[in-house]
Order: C-alpha cells, then structure tokens, then sequence
C-alpha cells in the first residue's frame, strides 16, 4: 500500500502542492493528512467539485503551477462543463491533476448509488480527452506513475487523471479534529423529527449517515419505509427532489433532511426554493460541521449563517436548535407555521460504528414512495 504521506510528499517534489477538492472514502487517508499538514490556504475543500476545478484553475493563473484536485467518481459529472470549458486544451489549456476514488469499480462489491459511475468512470475520462492511470499500490510504482503525470502536465498544460482503488492508501487517521461542544448526536436529532411529522407527510433524505440513520429508525419502530425518499448518490440535490413532490403534492408537509455539506456543496438551491413559496415545505439541515461519510474533514458548515441565507433568500421561517428540548420545543411550534422552513439541527460528529445500511433497493424504495404518495 502507498503511505499517505510518501504520496504527498512525492507530489511535493514533481512541483504539486495545491489541494482542492471534495472527500472522498477512499481518499480519506490522503484527506486527512493533507489536513493535518498542510497551511489552509493550500487545501481548499470546496462546495463541489466544479468549484474545486474553479479554485485550482485560478491558483495556476496566478502561479503558473500545478493544482490538485481531489473527489469521489461521482464528482465527475460536477467537473465536466470546467474540464471542456475552462482546462481543456482548446480553451484556456490549464493542467490540472485529478485524483479520483474509484467507488463502483467493475466487479467490486459497492453500493448501488456507485455501480453505474464505477462502469463510466474511465469512459468519461476518454471522452473528456483526459489521460489517466490508475494508481499502482506499491510505493516504488506510485512514484514513477507521479512522475509520468506531472512530467506530461509540464510538457502540455492538460489535465492528467490518477484513478484510485480501493485498498490503495495505507491508514491516516485525522489529528486535528475540529470539535465542537454540541451534545446531542445527528441519530437522536433524526429520530426525534421523524417521530413528529404529519401521518401523511414523506421525508426526502440526503445521501450517507442521514438516509442510514433515518431506515434504521424506521426498522426499530417496526414501521415501513414508504414515507420516505432515501437519496443514495446526487449529493446536494435531496432539496431539490423534496421541492418536485411539495410542488405537486400541496396538501402534504414534505420535509428534506439534509446534511451541511449536502446543503452547502449546492446552496444556490436555497433560492429557488424560497421563491416558489411552498407552504407544505420543510429543510431540516442536521449540521455538524463535517463531512461525516467520508473520513470527517470539516465543512465550514458551524462557521456560516444557515438560517441568515435562508432568511436573505426568501424562507418564510427558520429556526436554530442545538438541543434535544429546544429541538422538540420547536417541531410543535412548525406544526402551525408555514413554509418554506428551514430548521438548523446543530449535532456532535460521528456515528455508530454498528450502523446498518438500507436493505431495500433503489427501485423498491422509489416505488414505496410512489404508492403512498398516490393514496389520498
């Protein structure tokens, strides 16, 4: 396996030190230490992935050297229009060194949000005109593979993709852990506000730990899983899902659980939210200020004003809570309140390291859904 920091600090000596990106599980090794070790202003994570490509497009305007940009597979849809737009050769030629967890590989166990990116994840780079390799897993061959990119990126000012595997990375566990004094934990928060929605309302949840907590709450109830939308992959867009069916569906609360880095990798969603006035619209934003999935490095979601972007946008209402009386104390004042809402959950980080996933599939879930949203 590659020690984070040999590959760090073999980037280090082909010119690369600039980070930008969004964590990524299989990354998190190198996130970590990249946190730890690096000044802030040389690891940017950013809202999303085409932002991270902005960040890393303007730092090689300003220095002429090479950026990194770090993601998940699935952030390869957020990066086409910067790669053919803006770093492509016939544009502006800006190189660039992505770094790709490779989620879904063929013939790799994962989960179903990632088996269809795992089959196009190369396939997109060839058609981007991206040359890529996959990272070797032993040090001596991850070094000259470095080399050949960077040399390559150098010669001709285009982008140069390393794909990763699974297992590639040895262990890093994060050592400057942001902490924050919050006691109630995100589970807690969850199952308090499912437990106090309307009979006829549905719940659309964002991607990770927040779908994971909500079925497994609904499992310990003994109550089915019909009322609720489980988001698996498209980070950022569960409000956006949740706003289509309040739209149509006016005489039902609909409630999205979001996360902090769902809401923030996506914000502009806020506005057009806010401006189609639903009343039956609730945003519940369970914010810990970290990415919480894919290793904890933090999200700059406790260091901003949820609630006063909200407000600026057009939200009718918006709460703040940071305890589980207040949170309680709050779910019955909404009852009589209308939306759009946003209510901010403030929790600790972590989770259960015995936390189960959804065992029902995609389609069975979107049918669940469909069926109960469809009876009067």
């Amino acid at each position: 396996m590659v020690r984070p920091e040999f590959f760090i600090n073999t980037l280090k000596d082909n010119g690369i030190d600039f980070y930008a990106g969004v964590p990524d599980s299989l990354l998190k090794n190198i996130c970590a230490y990249i946190t730890d070790n690096l000044p802030a202003d040389h690891n940017i994570i950013a809202a999303n992935e085409g932002g991270a490509m902005g960040i890393a497009a303007g730092y090689h305007l300003a220095t002429g050297k090479i950026p990194v940009v770090y993601m998940q597979n699935s952030g390869e849809g957020n990066i086409i229009n910067p790669l053919a737009s803006l770093t492509d050769k016939e544009v502006y030629n800006i190189p660039v060194l992505l770094v790709i967890g490779w989620r879904g590989r063929p013939g790799v166990h994962d989960e179903p949000q990632h088996v269809k990116q795992g089959k196009v994840t190369t396939g997109l780079l060839n058609t981007m005109g991206i040359n890529y390799a996959i990272l070797p897993k032993d040090e001596e061959g991850a070094a000259k593979q470095i080399k050949i990119a960077a040399d390559y990126m150098k010669k001709t000012n285009e982008c140069y993709a390393l794909v990763i595997e699974k297992e590639t990375f040895d262990t890093y566990r994060l050592q400057n852990v942001e902490v924050n004094n919050l006691t109630m934990s995100r589970e807690e928060a969850i199952q308090k506000v499912a437990a106090s929605i309307e009979p006829n309302a549905c719940i659309v949840s964002t991607t990770g730990m927040i779908s994971r907590e909500l079925f497994e709450a609904r499992t310990a109830w003994n109550q089915g899983h019909e009322r609720d939308f489980l988001t698996v992959g498209s980070m950022g867009h569960a409000s956006q899902i949740a706003l289509g069916i309040a739209l149509q569906k006016p005489n039902r609360r609909v409630y999205c659980f979001d996360g902090d880095g769902a809401s923030i990798m996506h914000m502009g969603n806020m506005a057009i939210t806010a401006s189609m006035k639903c009343k039956n619209y609730v945003h519940v934003v369970f914010n810990n200020g970290a990415h919480d999935s894919v290793g904890g490095q933090p999200t700059v979601g406790l260091k901003i004003d949820l609630c006063g972007v909200a407000k600026s946008v057009g939200y009718a209402a918006t709460y703040s809570v940071d305890t589980a009386e207040t949170l309680a104390k709050i779910l019955e004042d909404i009852k009589n309140v209308e939306g759009p809402i946003l209510l901010q959950v403030c929790v600790k980080k972590g989770n259960r390291k015995d936390l189960g996933r959804p065992t029902t599939t995609p389609i069975q879930n979107k049918e669940a859904l469909m069926e109960f949203l469809n009876k009067k």
